[in-house]
């Protein structure tokens, strides 16, 4: 018998086809399961809609669009936040793309995974057969490990003072994830991390959600309870400091001198409670409080505490989404209200009131293309009692704000190309921002502001290679010699070239 044979074109139509079937019934087996939201309407009409396939139409629901409610290589962090997790695609069968556009960028479907506790299976879990044995058991079969790795090359325009420049980190960052489902409604990513910069191993990002679903007027709600450790880790969107652009980073690049509590300065320095609830795929909700839980630090804090938590810090999420076409849309608020101690747990302490507005929107184009442009933007209101009582500020009230503002175009799962500004101003205080070479401010100004631009190529879709710029208009407070002793805020520019991957 001669062999068949299969040109590249049918090859490529094919393993479409295959691909949309089985994400099909991975998506009917996620619809019936108690502890995953229901596809969209259209999907489920789709679904139902008796459609034999003979004019070339698919009898399952149109997955493509990025608009269905699945997950598969949830991803998370990198240098603020790093990268996906392939056990979660070995936990759902799915590839990283049935979540990212490109890692860590989730799609709705990605965001839907996240937020009902990453507890979606394609595996056959061991369970117990025998019910009058008591507590019930289902148990993934493999473990839920992944490692990641990054390694840069970062040349600064003018090199650090008394320091070489091209600074190679290899690793910049090595971490081990435990991601996937504890039981049908409880999952977890966790993440240790040695980072190569310090030399330390520890903990980083960790979220750990039970979920279980309702009706409530006539809708489908998800409602969630999450443990986490830093604020907005938690949060399904790239539009939050924990997972906004940039995705990976220098960290040679030397930092502003001035950012907003709930920018990352709390990150793996607390221990938060929340409950969140995501209603008609329309509506997000979420009240969080945070205590001090220091790494490294004595428990419970001492004098030796810094920027412990006085009672309870909450933290409040507000956003709504919408499908406009094949256009997604997403518009929202956060804020925290944070009362520090600068040092040890008695005393006066300074007061953050952060509150901000971020917004998202997702634009399909050709064959598996996309845009998809972000903005966020934090208004921090401080009361500094502590720091001018101690003299670490020349007054009480400041205020401090940050912008940010990026696009991707990713035309496929190849290569992606991102566009990004950022500012943060605030109020003049020369004892509070004051003159330091490389790092401080010669005029008390926080000013920062500069643009960002990425080329991304994945080779697959766990292994990048990117090459990133960094320009400079202002850095604390100027353009020329900002930290009083000559260096210009171009002098940090920066050109940042990384390998990123996943495994």
């Amino acid at each position: 018998m001669s062999p068949i044979t299969v040109n590249a074109s049918d090859a490529r139509r094919i393993a479409r086809r295959c691909s949309q079937i089985a994400t099909a019934i991975i998506a009917l087996a996620i619809n019936a399961s108690p502890g995953m939201a229901s596809l969209p309407d259209h999907a489920a009409a789709a679904r139902s809609s008796g459609s034999n396939g003979h004019d070339g139409s698919s009898v399952m629901p149109d997955l493509s669009s990025r608009r269905t409610v699945m997950p598969s290589g949830m991803r998370e962090l990198v240098a603020a936040a790093r990268g996906r997790v392939p056990s979660f695609s070995r936990q759902t069968g799915l590839p990283c793309s049935a979540c990212h556009y490109q890692f860590p960028q989730l799609t709705p479907f990605g965001r839907l995974f996240k937020l009902n506790g990453y507890s979606m299976m394609g595996l056959k879990p061991i369970v117990e057969p025998n019910a009058k044995n008591g507590a019930p058991l289902s148990l993934l079969p493999i473990p839920p490990l992944s490692m990641m790795l990054m390694a840069s090359e970062t040349h600064l325009t003018a090199r650090r003072p008394g320091a070489q420049n091209d600074a190679i980190e290899f690793p910049q960052q090595l971490s081990l994830f435990l991601g996937g489902a504890l039981t049908p409604h409880i999952g977890t990513l966790i993440q240790a991390t040695y980072s190569g910069g310090s030399g330390t191993f520890g903990i980083d990002n960790s979220d750990i959600r039970y979920v279980t679903r309702a009706q409530v007027a006539a809708h489908d709600a998800v409602f969630g309870i999450t443990l986490h450790n830093n604020p907005t880790v938690q949060d399904p969107w790239n539009t939050t400091p924990a997972w906004g652009y940039p995705f990976i980073s220098s960290d040679i690049t030397p930092g502003s001198i001035a950012g907003a509590v709930v920018d990352g300065s709390l990150g793996q320095q607390v221990v938060g409670l929340g409950a969140y609830a995501l209603w008609d795929n329309l509506l997000y909700l979420e009240a969080t409080g945070y205590r001090t839980a220091l790494q490294p630090g004595a428990a419970p804090p001492d004098s030796t505490a810094a920027n412990a938590i006085h009672g309870v810090t909450p933290y409040w999420r507000v956003a709504l989404e919408h499908q406009f076409g094949s256009t997604y849309g997403m518009i929202g608020m956060y804020g925290l209200l944070a009362h520090l101690y600068p040092a040890g747990i008695a005393g006066p302490t300074n007061s953050f009131t952060d509150v901000s507005f971020d917004a998202q929107l997702e634009h399909p184009f050709g064959q598996g293309g996309v845009v998809i442009a972000r903005t966020t933007w934090i208004n921090e209101q401080q009361a500094l009692a502590a720091s001018f009582a101690s003299g670490g500020a020349a007054g009480l009230d400041r205020t401090l704000n940050t912008a940010r503002l990026n696009a991707s175009l990713e035309p496929n799962a190849r290569y992606g190309l991102t566009l990004g500004v950022f500012s943060t101003t605030g109020t003049r205080d020369s004892i509070l921002y004051a003159p330091s070479a490389l790092t401080g401010s010669r005029n008390g100004r926080p000013t920062t502001d500069g643009v960002t631009e990425e080329l991304d190529f994945n080779a697959w879709q766990n292994t990048r290679l990117g090459i990133q710029a960094v320009q400079f208009t202002q850095f604390n407070g100027a353009a020329a010699n900002y930290d009083g002793s000559g260096r210009p805020a171009s002098g940090n520019n920066t050109l940042y070239v990384f390998v990123w991957v996943a495994f």
